[in-house]
């Protein structure tokens, strides 16, 4: 078994898709419009679907935003330097939710992103 992908519902999908690829640098891989549905669906990434774990991001027509809840947590990117990637994340118009720095009772480094609908993205340090 692998982990395929993880969907997010997105309100405004051409938003979503500048933060993902612009922003966070990701790929997009494959895109297609349901018109009998009346959503699309868009995957990005880092790596190619057939041996990277990537994001779909899901835009139903009629909704234009989500209650995102108490349950979601967040996605974890890993970078070699959390502190120049938050510099070019925020350079690129993404908004840092929580400053780079240590762990809380702990060592590691992380920081938080926040995307266009909300969603946490923790960077966490890979050295």
């Amino acid at each position: 078994m692998r982990l395929l992908h993880t969907m997010l519902r997105v309100g405004d999908l051409s938003r979503s898709l500048a933060f993902y690829t612009q922003v966070l640098g990701m790929r997009l891989l494959r895109q297609q419009d349901y018109p009998e549905g009346r959503f699309t669906l868009a995957f990005v990434g880092y790596g190619e679907e057939h041996d990277s774990t990537v994001l779909e991001l899901t835009h139903n027509w009629d909704t234009s935003s989500y209650d995102l809840g108490a349950g979601y947590g967040h996605i974890a990117i890993g970078v070699d330097d959390v502190y120049a990637a938050c510099e070019k994340i925020r350079s690129a118009g993404g908004r840092i939710v929580r400053e780079p720095g240590p762990m809380k009772h702990g060592s590691t480094i992380l920081a938080f992103v926040e995307d266009p609908d909300g969603y946490r993205i923790e960077l966490l340090g890979l050295k």
